[in-house]
Order: structure tokens, then sequence, then C-alpha cells
């Protein structure tokens, strides 16, 4: 008879998103953006422009949510086998990006406070000087959204099942942000420079903040559910239900479904059945569930005592 070592039941905590491309993607866009802030926070100032100084500080923040990112991505990945971490440090990365929505949420609040005070007290702007900056930041931020857009979208697995990485993903809206703010701050010059319309320019920034809080919720939104555990997926749990009762008589008695990373659920099951068997044979049936990273099962037959809650 073949006696199984304690090797064969033990299986590793890694559930962090290894995703070494977007890590150094993002560490080149980091750069891309601190050159371009100073460009722009320097030439904003001297022109007078709003939208082209908003741009740079906003750019400034995000400088430092990109740092988030990457220490995100490292954080997780040299973390990836520490025992400390029960379930790996899948979370790690969903915990940056809800902190860079944060920052996101606070550069809109800054940039409809600045641009309110230059809407009741316009400045002088230079414009063509304003607007050339204006135009390399585009180009730096489209550049940027290049390198980040490959990897920010949902990957299907083969069990048909999507995931973000809402790391990347939060650095993606930073940097579609910039690019966006770049293109109102340019809407804004030609508009002051050929029209007049100096009072353009600071509704710009009232616009850009109001598109960027709308990403900030949303990303945060996402991010919250899964720190929150709460973002458990009905149809994975519904497909649970369906494979294992569909087979032989057995009852699906407690289910606890959440997620540990962007991509990987971790699986509590309760079974109840008239002809119980290994808990392997239940854990095969869930095999093209690929997304299921970490799965306990408990086998009961009717004539177990059920579990009760303890009296105060």
């Amino acid at each position: 008879m073949h006696t199984h070592s304690l090797n064969e039941w033990q299986h590793q905590h890694r559930s962090h998103n290894e995703n070494r491309t977007a890590e150094r993607n993002t560490l080149r866009v980091m750069w891309l953006t601190l050159i371009m802030m100073v460009a722009e926070i320097a030439t904003g100032w001297i022109s007078g422009s709003m939208a082209l100084l908003a741009d740079g500080w906003h750019m400034g923040t995000h400088f430092f949510a990109l740092g988030i990112t990457a220490f995100a991505y490292y954080f997780s990945r040299k973390h990836a086998t520490d025992p400390s971490y029960s379930f790996g440090t899948g979370k790690v990365d969903v915990l940056g990006g809800f902190t860079s929505a944060i920052v996101l949420a606070v550069v809109a609040l800054l940039m409809v406070v600045e641009s309110l005070q230059r809407l009741f007290a316009p400045e002088e702007i230079m414009f063509n000087e304003a607007l050339l900056v204006a135009v390399i930041g585009l180009v730096v931020n489209l550049v940027s959204a290049l390198l980040l857009n490959g990897h920010s979208h949902s990957h299907g697995n083969c069990d048909g099942h999507h995931h973000h990485d809402h790391n990347l993903k939060a650095a993606y809206l930073h940097v579609l942000a910039d690019a966006l703010t770049s293109v109102f701050a340019i809407i804004a010059l030609l508009a002051g420079k050929y029209m007049g319309w100096v009072w353009l320019d600071p509704a710009m920034g009232i616009v850009g903040a109001i598109v960027i809080t709308r990403w900030a919720y949303g990303l945060m939104r996402d991010t919250s559910r899964i720190l929150l555990d709460r973002d458990g997926d009905h149809e994975t749990t519904k497909k649970i239900y369906s494979i294992i009762e569909a087979d032989a008589d057995n009852r699906v008695a407690d289910l606890h479904l959440w997620k540990i990373s962007s991509n990987k659920f971790a699986l509590i099951l309760s079974v109840v059945t008239h002809y119980p068997k290994p808990t392997g044979h239940y854990k095969a049936l869930l095999d093209n569930l690929k997304h299921l990273d970490h799965i306990t099962i408990e086998i009961n037959t009717p004539e177990s005592e059920p579990c009760i809650g303890l009296a105060d």
C-alpha cells in the first residue's frame, strides 16, 4: 500500500501577480513622467498657463502613484514565498491600485481648487511656450500609455474567467489622465491665443478634474471590493454548485469564495453526501476552474453532527 508523504499534501501559497514586463514598463513610464513633470511645471509657471501648470502637478502626483505601482510589484514578488502571508501577496497589487485611486481623487480636488482661483483671478498666459510643452507632454503621455496598455486589459483563462491587473490598471489610468489633461490644456491654449477665451484655460482644468474623479471612483470601487472580500464572483459560485451537485447525491451545505489576488480565488466548501469520497475527488471535479488557487473541502454525511454556533 502506498503511503503518501507530507510533501504530497502541501502546496505553494504563491498568489502574487507575476508581471515582470509590466513592472519594467512602469519604471520606464515613471522616468518619462518625471522629466515631463519638471518641464511642464516650469513652463506653466513662467507662461502663466493654469491648464499646463495643472497638468505638470498632475504628472508629479502620477510619478508618485507610478512609484506605488512599481513598489507593489517589487514587494509582491520579493515576499511571494513568505509564509507570514497566509494566502500569498496577491492583494499587494490590489492595495497599490486602491492607493493610486486615492491619489487620483486628491489630484482632481487640487485641480478644481487651483482652477477656481484662476477663473476668478486670471493671469497673463505665454501661449506659444505653453503650447509647445503641452504638445510634447501629450506625445510622452501617449507613448507611456502604449507601454502600459498591452498589459492592463483583462485576460481570459482557459475556463473563460477574466481578470484585471488592478495595480497596472491604476498606472494606466494615471497616464491616461495625464494625456487627457494635456489635450484639455492644448484646446484651452489654442482658444485663448486665437479667440481670446482666457477663461477656458481654468475651465478645462475643472472638466479634467471631473473626468479624473470618475476614473478614481471606478478604480477605488473595484479594488475595495477585493480588499474587503466582497468580490466573490457569482458566476464561479454557480459553477461550483452545479459541478459538485451533479456528482452523485452531493449537496453543497456551505461555500465561501473570495479573491486573494486580482485573478485568483480561495474556496472553502462543505459538502454533504451519503457516499463520501476522498477530498481529492471533489477537487478534481473543479480542475477546470483554473482561477481557484486554494481549495479547502469538508465532507459530511447526513448522519454527521452539523456545525452549530457556540453559545455566548
